[in-house]
């Protein structure tokens, strides 16, 4: 069974850091682009962070470029996301994803095949 476990979320006061976690097990992900998308209360599910299948080639959604770095360790099966300089409108539940195979760093959630179940970020002002 294919499973993206994420973990790191928490509460954080504005201007502090988190680093997410996707876990992922049951097959590998090596030739697999890998995403971070969030959804905040009420809005719809937007893209934050993507790397290619080859980890050369990642996209950030412009609001966190500059403050959030994605990163994925292919020993581990892993995809990081740290986030600095945090603020309130960072607030949401971040999910990872896995999107097909050799895929560029897209910011389509379409393109992405399987999800986490997420993980809560709060960002106190």
């Amino acid at each position: 069974q294919v499973q993206l476990v994420e973990s790191g979320g928490g509460l954080v006061q504005a201007g502090g850091s988190l680093r997410l976690s996707c876990a992922a097990s049951g097959r590998t992900f090596s030739n697999n682009a890998m995403g971070w998308f969030r959804q905040a209360p009420g809005k719809e599910r937007e893209f934050v962070a993507a790397i290619s299948w080859s980890g050369i080639e990642t996209s950030y959604r412009d609001s966190v470029n500059g403050r959030f770095l994605i990163s994925r360790n292919y020993a581990k099966n892993t995809v990081y996301l740290q986030m600095n300089s945090l603020k309130p409108e960072d607030t949401a539940v971040y999910y990872c994803a896995a999107g097909r195979t050799f895929l560029g760093a897209s910011r389509l959630g379409r393109e992405y095949e399987y999800w986490g179940q997420g993980t809560q970020v709060t960002v106190s002002s």
